[in-house]
């Protein structure tokens, strides 16, 4: 039996630990954070940010649901600041990756609700601190490359391999699928590989689109 989980689809991947500022206009969703700020005091404030793979979410009463991946992540619900038109500024922050079985067509609510269920977070087989140190060795190098300022990274892998799954400019299905690594040393190993090719791109053509992202590393929970 799933988890049945409030779904906000969104164009970005959301990794564990990475801070997500949204603005909320749309009024369905606008109800999702009225929901969230209406649970008792203590309650996990949690909704599901889940990438879209193709298209656009609708919305509209009665259409399919919208064409996701697979696996998403939690985001707690930190901070919200209300406006007179009922906008909201929320920010969450990722919490734990999941796996949607389904919608759930017969919630009643305006938004999506899925069904899910929560994935493990194991090690993995192999030398992951070892591992680690040569992805975290490969970042500073990635970030020199691009003029970046080099600050120092955890010693915890989980932490490292998604601090690097966040900061690293990737297309959309790439990040998804370091998302998607079913253990951490499989993460590590995927980066190891993205961080190789992607400083000979930089040495070879001296910049990277979209490099501005990089400025401000992500902050870990």
């Amino acid at each position: 039996m799933g988890t049945r989980l409030p779904i906000f689809p969104l164009a970005t991947v959301l990794v564990p630990g990475l801070v997500l500022p949204l603005r909320v206009l749309e009024p369905r969703y606008q109800l999702l954070v009225q929901a969230l700020m209406a649970l008792p005091d203590g309650a996990p404030r949690q909704f599901g940010v889940i990438a879209l793979r193709s298209g656009a979410d609708s919305g509209a009463e009665g259409s399919a649901p919208p064409d996701v991946y697979a696996v998403g992540c939690t985001a707690e619900l930190r901070e919200v600041t209300p406006y007179d038109d009922g906008r909201f500024d929320i920010v969450g922050v990722g919490e734990s990756r999941f796996r949607l079985t389904d919608f759930d067509r017969g919630a009643g609510t305006p938004y999506h609700t899925g069904i899910v269920e929560f994935l493990p977070e194991p090690d993995g087989d192999g030398d992951v601190d070892g591992m680690t140190g040569l992805v975290t060795h490969l970042f500073a190098e990635y970030r020199r490359r691009l003029g970046v300022e080099v600050t120092a990274l955890p010693d915890d892998p989980q932490v490292v391999s998604y601090l690097v799954a966040a900061a690293v400019v990737l297309q959309l299905p790439e990040r998804q699928s370091l998302l998607e690594q079913p253990s951490t040393a499989q993460r590590l190993l995927a980066e190891r590989d993205m961080l190789r090719r992607e400083c000979a791109l930089v040495k070879a053509f001296r910049s990277l689109p979209a490099a501005e992202l990089l400025k401000s590393p992500p902050t870990p929970n």
